[in-house]
């Protein structure tokens, strides 16, 4: 075991004690090397490049319509109370020349939505990423989540949701544009194709 991961176990079995539990007993002994495997996973978007993702996979388009991923998934952290974020991020954007592959959406989101975060930060990263590496004619990021740090300690507000919104070129500054990105989020999930 590594030095480093010694002095995050040491950690771990410190903060289980000051919370009144003994890190000793036999449930709790492999629990530190857990966590520590668990934190890796949870923050790896430390590790990741957003913009390395994304010109991995850009090509040469002649389209110029919106390209809309809804409902993405993710989970990240409260960086005020360690507490998670669980919500999904509707990702939509007017190539210019440039499309990139449909998976790398997600990833971008996983790479920021995998640091310590608030949900304001996030939804601004994803979009700077996208505008900044494919330099579309717009972006539109919108993330809607629950925070437990809302719901399992301080007001305790079951269910609540926090949406928040990002805008760049055409979808801050043509209505219509804007009006579509915001019916098609807002549409009915589940269809059929």
């Amino acid at each position: 075991m590594s030095d480093k991961n010694k002095e995050f176990e040491n950690a771990v079995k410190t903060m289980m004690f000051h919370v009144g539990e003994d890190p000793t007993r036999e449930g709790l002994l492999e629990t530190p090397a857990r966590v520590q495997k668990a934190y890796e996973f949870m923050y790896g978007g430390y590790k990741e490049d957003p913009k390395e993702i994304l010109n991995k996979a850009l090509f040469t388009t002649s389209n110029q319509e919106m390209v809309l991923i809804k409902d993405i998934e993710f989970y990240s952290t409260c960086e005020h109370h360690l507490l998670p974020i669980i919500g999904r991020v509707h990702v939509a954007y007017i190539p210019d020349g440039k499309v990139v592959g449909l998976s790398k959406i997600p990833r971008v989101v996983n790479v920021f939505a995998r640091r310590m975060q608030i949900q304001e930060q996030l939804t601004e990263q994803i979009a700077d990423a996208i505008n900044d590496t494919i330099a579309p004619k717009g972006v539109a990021v919108v993330i809607q989540a629950r925070h437990m740090c809302m719901e399992m300690r301080g007001v305790e507000k079951i269910n609540s949701t926090t949406t928040s919104s990002a805008l760049r070129g055409l979808f801050k500054t043509d209505e219509k544009t804007r009006a579509e990105f915001f019916a098609l989020i807002n549409s009915p999930t589940g269809t059929r194709y």
